[in-house]
């Protein structure tokens, strides 16, 4: 039977390879020790040049092996290796990978000594001038170096199932219950195709099936409520339930190498954004009577369908609204176990309200798309690449890179569609078809997408998918479908929008942060007004680093709806208000008008998923502003114009008529938003009408823009902001000049657990207020300090940037209980953990 071992610990790395490294005589104890996963470089926050990764390091890991391994087959599993790598045991060149992306395996079983130690060994090339994907011309993010993605050693039988594909067959026809989703229970089969490590005509197959539950996810509260019932085995009695009891689907025997196998099952739930149902199918391969091997596949019955209206799951019509994502962090780079592949996926699904997630560019950790499932979200996942097309060397590459994520990632429920063109490539009809044809071979129950930044250009896909850059605040939010291809005939996705078009930092100007929030608006709005557009992926989930090609001068790309650390920025209100799961409401502005030219703030905006917004200045009630006053018509919940500053208290304070306070309050409204020069010319005929008629002067319209709006040469004013659910206040915002700042922290998780690597926590950092406001030019250091059995993963001291900031916490592999101080001028945090090892 197989046998699973972690192999992540005890690795000794250098920087600079050499042979050397592979042999017995070898020295390493001057070579650093290190765990997996690990960066080349640890690299710094920003302005560091991308040559500090771009090496050709080296691995080795001397270990023994155990006497009940003869007879197995001895493989080393190793989930991803940046980028060109070759993989020596004791001196010996057992086998080479060109992807540093996708997961391989080094078989060593004929190699391993039982009476002396074995030396495993890698040579790793991260110099980006490999002639792979995505490598060939500049790339515009970075890539980084390393085994950044978990290694184990398995031990296998001499012959064993090398691979299950299961596709959950959800007939047509029916129904998808939305207000019951749990409900959605259908007759479906399976087909699975089942793959031996080699022949032999006396084996079989034996196939169960049972309903995936697990009472940790059933009681995660990072998965929404909704979700977790899908998981519950707490009330239901499973073993008298024989809908998650295990059912022994029938027995095969394998004639091939490779065997497809359809069999009916019990009427099953459907995965769904809902209600993600998933379960599990387990192969034994059998000899005779005796189980020589075992493999267990999680996966989920559900059909997603790309049509020339749109996007269908599970038979209704879904608009996708999504983000891309890249795999890279502060310091570590690609390098982060588990622990942060989950929290971005919760934040994705939780703080951002999303339903879909694009792995741009290339496939991701199997931990994220694991928790993509669990959580319900939609995943578009393409293949290595960035503009550049190689030559016939780099293609055939690309081809294994594709064939590689398709056969390690197919049985993921979460995946919908294959991206089988390099990003932004232009046309290569030739090259195309192969990856096509390619990824229809491979999976007969997924289409394809080619993401492409030219307007009509060839379509070999079965979805046009387009970056659609076309707004510039001014122009639609997106361009209809007709204007970028002429087919009508196949489905249309957009992939990527906003990004380069208008960066954003958090400690931008006010106007920035707000221009770069309503431009996503814009868009999701447009998107969600045509009816044949499937849905649309912005760029981006997160601020990353990338090559001094590109970015702002300092190493990073100011994409992001959040900042590197994963602290929102503006922008992120507009999508997570589009859920009803938790109150939001985010005021755009800070309302101080000397962070505005002329002191006009302009336009404030409430982005918010309340029925209503009450508006309060110095505790007098202004104005209740409706969700249906907002102008984005197409958003679940769009946001809404800050436009009235008086409300009644002109009509109540002063003796003028009805028409005459209307008028001036229309004129001092518009004053306050736009100045003196945005009135109009209506505007001036009305203060015009004014002046002339009811014999009012400057003086008096000073008296009144003073009273009613106040701030310029008076006492500062206090705007509340309330958040009306239900009729109830759920929540409220007050915005007033900053008298003290104070930390407020955010951790991931603070009970820390080692399993087969080192779990990280994240600890996100925002300065903010006495009213809870973040402080957006707070840029003081900050000063971390450890205690216990963990480290700080990057620098120990820090500036906040925008207000914002965070830092990482390592375990060391070892228990027991550990701190970490957070201290700046302002205030100081400690944060506890538990930290649990199994080492």
């Amino acid at each position: 039977m197989r046998l699973h071992i972690p192999f992540n610990d005890n690795w000794r790395f250098t920087d600079c390879y050499s042979d050397e490294i592979c042999t017995d005589s070898f020295d390493d104890k001057n070579l650093e020790l290190v765990r997996i996963p690990h960066t080349l470089k640890v690299t710094d926050f920003h302005y560091f040049d991308e040559s500090v990764y771009q090496k050709v390091c080296g691995y080795r890991k001397v270990f023994k092996a155990d006497p009940s391994w003869k007879g197995s087959r001895v493989i080393v599993h190793f989930e991803a290796v940046a980028h060109v790598t070759k993989v020596y045991i004791n001196n010996i060149e057992v086998c080479s990978h060109g992807s540093g992306y996708t997961a391989f395996e080094a078989d060593i079983t004929d190699y391993i000594n039982y009476d002396s130690d074995n030396i495993l060994s890698l040579r790793v090339s991260g110099t980006e001038s490999d002639n792979v994907p995505p490598f060939g011309h500049v790339v515009d993010y970075m890539t980084y170096t390393g085994i950044y993605r978990p290694v184990s050693l398995e031990i296998r039988p001499q012959n064993y199932i090398k691979d299950i594909f299961v596709r959950g067959l959800v007939p047509g026809g029916f129904k998808y219950n939305e207000k019951s989703p749990a409900d959605n229970k259908i007759a479906a089969a399976i087909k699975a195709t089942v793959t031996l490590m080699q022949e032999d005509k006396n084996l079989s197959i034996r196939l169960s099936f049972k309903r995936f539950t697990d009472a940790a996810l059933a009681t995660d509260e990072k998965i929404p409520e909704k979700l977790r019932c899908a998981y519950d085995l707490v009330s239901r009695n499973v073993e008298s339930d024989s809908y998650y009891k295990e059912t022994v689907l029938g027995t095969t025997e394998i004639k091939d190498k490779e065997r497809d196998i359809k069999l009916r099952t019990l009427p099953v739930s459907l995965w769904d954004t809902m209600y993600p149902a998933m379960y599990v199918l387990k192969a034994e391969l059998l000899n005779g009577a005796e189980v020589i091997d075992l493999k267990e596949i999680r996966f989920g019955f559900r059909k997603t369908l790309f049509k020339a209206d749109g996007f269908y799951l599970n038979g209704r019509k879904f608009r996708i609204r999504g983000l891309n994502r890249h795999q890279s962090y502060p310091y570590a780079g690609y390098a982060m176990p588990k622990s942060m592949q989950v929290m971005d996926a919760d934040i994705l699904r939780n703080e951002l309200s999303l339903n879909a997630v694009r792995t741009s560019h290339y496939p991701q950790s199997h931990d994220f798309i694991n928790r993509c499932d669990e959580l319900g979200m939609l995943v578009f996942m393409e293949f290595p690449g960035w503009q550049h097309i190689g030559d016939d060397k780099w293609k055939d590459q690309a081809l294994v890179n594709l064939e590689e994520m398709i056969t390690q990632f197919r049985n993921h429920a979460s995946i919908m569609l294959w991206g089988v063109r390099i990003n932004e490539s232009v046309d290569d009809d030739e090259f195309y078809t192969k990856t096509n044809e390619l990824s229809r071979k491979l999976d007969d129950s997924r289409q394809t997408g080619g993401v492409r930044a030219k307007d009509h250009s060839s379509l070999l896909e079965d979805v046009y998918t387009y970056n659609d850059f076309s707004h510039d605040g001014k122009r639609p939010g997106c361009a209809p479908r007709k204007k970028i291809t002429s087919d009508e005939k196949h489905a249309y996705l957009i992939t990527e929008y906003n990004g380069h078009m208008f960066p954003c930092k958090a400690f931008d100007a006010e106007e920035r942060r707000t221009e770069h929030a309503i431009r996503h608006a814009n868009v999701i709005d447009c998107v969600a007004s045509y009816k044949d557009i499937a849905g649309s992926f912005g760029w981006c989930m997160f601020d990353y680093n990338t090559h001094k090609d590109f970015g702002s001068g300092d190493r990073i790309c100011y994409h992001g709806v959040m900042d590197m650390f994963r602290n929102p920025k503006l922008a992120a209100a507009v999508y997570e208000s589009q859920r009803d799961e938790h109150p939001v409401l985010e005021i755009s502005s800070s309302m101080d008008i000397g962070e505005h030219n002329e002191c006009i703030r302009g336009d404030v905006w409430m982005i918010t998923n309340a029925d209503s917004v009450r508006f309060y200045k110095n505790d007098i009630f202004i104005h209740e502003y409706m969700k249906s006053e907002s102008p984005y018509k197409n958003l679940l919940h769009g946001p809404i114009l800050v436009d009235d500053y008086i409300g009644d208290q002109i009509e109540k304070n002063e003796k003028y008529g009805k028409k005459q306070c209307d008028d001036i309050k229309l004129l001092m409204n518009r004053t306050a938003r736009f100045g003196m020069g945005g009135i109009g010319i209506k505007g001036m005929l009305k203060a015009g009408k004014l002046m002339a008629i009811k014999h009012m002067g400057f003086d008096d319209a000073l008296r009144l823009y003073n009273k009613y709006i106040g701030d310029w040469g008076g006492k500062s004013t206090v705007f509340k902001f309330e958040a009306v659910k239900d009729g109830k206040v759920v929540k409220t915002v007050i915005k007033s000049p900053s008298d003290n700042l104070s930390l407020e922290i955010r951790t991931d998780h603070t009970n820390l657990k080692e399993a087969e690597t080192y779990d990280v926590a994240c600890v996100r950092i925002r300065a903010v207020d006495q009213n809870g406001n973040v402080a957006s030019f707070a840029n003081e250091p900050v000063v971390f300090t450890v205690s216990g059995p963990v480290e700080i993963y990057g620098p120990s001291l820090v500036s906040l940037q925008g207000g914002m900031g965070g830092c990482y916490i390592r375990t060391k592999g070892q228990s027991g209980k550990a701190s970490l101080k957070i201290h700046t001028e302002f205030g100081e945090k400690i944060v506890e953990f538990n930290v649990n090892s199994n080492r």
